[in-house]
């Protein structure tokens, strides 16, 4: 993530929007290795250092006299208030599931609200910062409209520092086509969701382009009533400016003194920091972070073993108990027992039912020569009665 680095001179631009003949060679902290992880982390550990303790009454909900009514009377055991004579005798107290009782774990103002911060693990975030304003893609990626302006990062000459006006301010970042991250800002302006409207915070916006400068020549006066500006001195860099919401990509404009401080301010990998102690810019994890173009390179390439081409296919297992093709495979003869089976089961079956029907007196037909389930005749048999002559008169 180190695309600066293909830009070794960075050009300085007069008020007038043109180049002026100076160029600057790129400050070695916009090669640091940009880590959102720490910034993230760092930028949440810095905004606990603003908040402000609170925490509710130590007596709240416990200023009243109440006392549980104990066991026996079909009621819960509670304490309750005591007296009589109104709605509020015999309610529930103290409880946090009680109206009118404390809440459960009562804020302390003792609890710990600020947190310590390595201040080489904030300086890695300040840096990694720094190194992400200098690339487009990411500075258009967190909103800002930068598709007209002449260069990332912007440097322009120190008379801007000088501006004592709004009117020069305004015309300034039209003449360099940066006005239209203002104009962005202000269409962003909207209504805050949430409760914060009923804390004086109705309002709230986008964030607009960093100035930051060296000194301080009336700079701060014209570019303070432009909404989205924010100004900052290069030397008090705050993380929650320059990556405000934990967010890399902020759209900066360096005045030229300010962009030639950075090298002593920060260092390189080769010369300490003058104006910190015993500080050098942090080295990154990959010098090459082409890691496709790594895994293809021929030292690698040699060192790897060969990919393994034979490809093996596991089967799976199949119960011969329940798989008759399993089974015949194992067992040929198992088709034949199978067989056996179902045929002496339908024997078994027509012995039952000869049986049944003989005891029921019902009458079965076999055809010759077919074992097939025999007919049964409607009706049962009747018994053949003897014939009786009826004698007739001579």
């Amino acid at each position: 993530m180190t695309t600066a680095l293909a830009r070794p001179l960075v050009s300085v631009y007069s008020e007038k929007n043109e180049p002026n003949g100076t160029s600057i060679p790129l400050p070695a902290v916009f090669k640091a290795p940009i880590r959102p992880d720490i910034v993230s982390f760092i930028h949440n550990q810095m905004r606990c250092n603003n908040r402000i303790p609170y925490a509710v009454s130590r007596k709240a909900g416990h200023q009243t006299s109440a006392e549980s009514w104990g066991t026996g009377r079909a009621v819960a055991r509670i304490p309750r208030v005591r007296g009589g004579g109104t709605h509020r005798s015999g309610q529930g107290a103290f409880g946090n599931m009680c109206r009118g009782g404390r809440m459960f774990a009562p804020t302390k103002t003792y609890r710990r609200w600020h947190r310590k911060i390595n201040i080489t693990q904030r300086r890695y975030a300040m840096c990694s910062a720094i190194a992400a304003t200098g690339v487009p893609a990411l500075v258009m990626s967190k909103g800002h409209r930068i598709e007209e302006i002449p260069e990332v990062p912007l440097v322009l000459c120190d008379k801007i520092e000088e501006l004592k006006k709004t009117k020069e301010a305004v015309s300034l970042l039209k003449k360099f086509r940066a006005y239209t991250d203002i104009l962005k800002v202000m269409k962003s302006k909207r209504f805050r969701a949430g409760k914060g409207k009923m804390r004086n915070r109705r309002r709230i916006k986008r964030l607009g382009p960093l100035i930051i400068y060296n000194k301080d020549n009336g700079v701060r006066r014209a570019f303070r009533n432009i909404p989205g500006i924010t100004l900052i001195s290069v030397s008090q860099l705050n993380l929650l400016r320059v990556a405000p919401g934990g967010h890399v990509g902020r759209f900066c404009i360096w005045s030229e003194s300010a962009f030639r401080k950075l090298d002593p301010l920060y260092g390189t990998w080769r010369k300490e920091s003058r104006l910190k102690n015993n500080y050098n810019l942090p080295m990154p994890k990959m010098t090459n972070s082409d890691l496709s173009r790594l895994l293809k390179s021929e030292e690698i390439q040699q060192a790897v073993r060969p990919p393994r081409k034979l490809v093996t296919r596991h089967q799976m297992k199949k119960n011969p108990l329940k798989n008759i093709r399993v089974m015949l495979r194992l067992n040929p003869y198992a088709a034949v027992q199978k067989r056996n089976d179902i045929l002496m089961a339908e024997k078994r079956l027509r012995e039952k039912q000869a049986v049944l029907d003989k005891k029921r007196g019902i009458v079965t037909e076999v055809k010759p020569g077919r074992p097939g389930k025999p007919k049964k005749t409607a009706g049962k048999a009747k018994k053949a009665a003897p014939s009786k002559k009826k004698a007739g008169k001579k």
